[in-house]
């Protein structure tokens, strides 16, 4: 997407950066981070205050009302920033502000009708793509438990689902048969894998959202991506200091979080890999970002959220690949693609995945039990 602004060019980008800069003016901007779906760039700031900040534009076809997103996110920060003045932690810890155009405005539309935003950068800090040790790990699972604890008491009702249907692997799987027939892609193995991959898990697809039908998982606030990226570090300390990418937090299911944090965690092959074989779920990983995240989380958790772990795992991964495929057998119109055949290729990652996890069921339910 990155490459449609240098039509704009640089002074444009700075132009729109100032808009939100109250506490000095704007050097420069430069693209940051790698995300798939928002472009997103970091602005240099001519202020001792604060140096940087972050500049987006939201992509509204996926994000169809921003507004709504940024309500969300001014209401979860500022909750999260009240928990922390109130109950100080023993360890650094912050949250993305959302910062104000100098009209008191929480985005900016530019001639174009882009939908702007500014967010305040975590200083001294920095994320990881893959997980690098076990130490790190565990603060992966600290971060996730945090976040899930400090808006632990904030009413699920009170933010807006901002993305009808996400993580509710039902409606992916209809949306996936209502792609199908209408697909013309080859028959080759790699495509016969798939299909009979998610043939053979129509009825599993269905268990996090039955439990929650019958009352058994309770509806939460999530984060909506936890995948490791989305962690700070601070650079100096090497600990987790803030979860970022707060645009999919929704009413949900924490076990949603819970099990794609682990599936991004525990593969160290990544999810981009082309080499199948090389592809496992890490239980000795799985076990330190546990151990991480229910070190603050059993603060809230009941019975029945331990119960479903193990499935909420499973489940996620297998959600993603299948979006994914789905998305390869519609031409590759929702996910950032290199080339056509890409998104077959991240859909075969996860379902081997998916296999892994599911050869590893009694370790990793042993895990969770002996957590408790």
């Amino acid at each position: 997407m990155i490459e449609e602004f240098n039509t704009h060019g640089a002074e444009n980008l700075v132009a729109i950066a100032n808009q939100f800069a109250q506490l000095g003016k704007v050097t420069g901007v430069k693209a940051f981070g790698s995300g798939n779906i928002n472009d997103t760039f970091l602005a240099t700031l001519d202020s001792s205050k604060e140096q940087h900040f972050v500049l987006q534009r939201i992509n509204t076809q996926v994000f169809r009302q921003p507004q709504l997103i940024m309500q969300n996110m001014r209401t979860l920060t500022e909750h999260v920033q009240k928990r922390l003045q109130d109950t100080p932690l023993n360890r650094r810890w912050e949250v993305p502000r959302v910062l104000l155009t100098k009209n008191a405005q929480d985005h900016w539309k530019d001639a174009d009708g882009s939908f702007w935003r500014a967010i305040s950068f975590i200083e001294g800090s920095q994320s990881f793509d893959s997980m690098r040790d076990r130490s790190h790990a565990k603060e992966i699972g600290y971060a996730l438990g945090m976040f899930h604890n400090l808006i632990s008491d904030l009413p699920a009702e009170k933010l807006a689902d901002t993305l009808e249907g996400f993580h509710i692997t039902p409606f992916y799987l209809q949306h996936y048969e209502e792609v199908l027939p209408k697909t013309s892609v080859r028959q080759s193995s790699e495509v016969n894998y798939c299909l009979q991959f998610v043939s053979d898990r129509q009825t599993f697809a269905h268990i996090l959202e039955n439990a929650k039908a019958e009352g058994k998982l309770p509806l939460r606030l999530m984060h909506g991506d936890p995948k490791i990226n989305n962690v700070m570090f601070d650079i100096v300390t090497q600990q987790a200091v803030s979860v970022i990418d707060l645009d999919t937090v929704k009413p949900g299911l924490v076990h949603y979080d819970i099990g794609d944090c682990l599936r991004s965690g525990c593969n160290p092959a990544g999810e981009e890999t082309e080499n199948w074989e090389s592809i496992y779920f890490d239980t000795d990983l799985c076990q330190e970002i546990l151990q991480g995240y229910l070190a603050v989380a059993k603060a809230f958790l009941t019975e029945n959220d331990y119960a479903y772990i193990y499935d909420a795992i499973r489940l996620i991964t297998f959600e993603l690949g299948l979006r994914f495929f789905a998305d390869y057998l519609a031409g590759n119109v929702y996910f950032k693609v290199k080339h056509p055949e890409h998104n077959l290729a991240r859909a075969i990652v996860q379902f081997k995945l998916t296999e892994s996890i599911e050869s590893q069921e009694t370790q990793i339910r042993k895990i969770i039990q002996d957590m408790k």
